[in-house]
C-alpha cells in the first residue's frame, strides 16, 4: 500500500505562484511513476502532469490538454519519496483540489482510474 499526503494548497492571486508536495509512505515509489490530477467543480477530474521513476521524464497535460504546459513543473525527490508540482502564472481557471496520483506503469497512472494510489487532494484557489 502507498499513502500519499497532499500539502501546499491554498488561496492565490492570479499570476502568482504555489508550489504544491507530494510526501508518500508505506512503500517507496523510487519505481513508481508519480502525477497530479486536478478536478474543478461540476467537472471530471483531469491529468494535469507525471513524472516517470526511470528517466525523469515528464509527461505534460498535452496529451489532454495544453491548459497548464509551460505553466507548471513537476519533479521528484525520491530520497525524500516526495514529488512537487511548481505553478505559476496561476489562472483562476485552474482552480481545483489537487490530487496526487502513484502507479507503477505510467500509462496507468495517465488514464487515472482505480489502478492508481490517490492522496485526499488539496484546494487550490485562483482570484482574479
Amino acid at each position: 500500500q502507498v499513502q500519499l499526503v497532499e500539502t501546499g494548497g491554498g488561496l492565490v492571486q492570479a499570476g502568482g505562484s504555489l508550489r504544491l508536495s507530494c510526501a508518500a509512505s508505506g512503500r517507496t515509489t523510487s519505481r513508481y511513476a508519480m502525477g497530479w490530477f486536478r478536478q474543478s467543480s461540476g467537472k471530471e477530474r483531469e491529468f494535469v502532469a507525471a513524472i516517470s521513476w526511470s528517466a525523469g521524464s515528464v509527461y505534460y497535460a498535452d496529451y489532454y490538454s495544453d491548459s497548464v504546459k509551460g505553466r507548471f513543473t513537476t519533479s521528484r525527490d525520491n530520497a525524500k519519496n516526495t514529488v512537487y508540482l511548481q505553478m505559476s502564472s496561476l489562472k483562476p481557471e485552474d482552480t481545483a483540489v489537487y490530487y496526487c496520483a502513484a502507479n507503477p506503469d505510467p500509462v496507468g497512472l495517465r488514464i487515472g482510474g482505480s489502478g492508481n494510489y490517490w492522496g485526499q487532494g488539496t484546494r487550490v484557489t485562483v482570484s482574479s
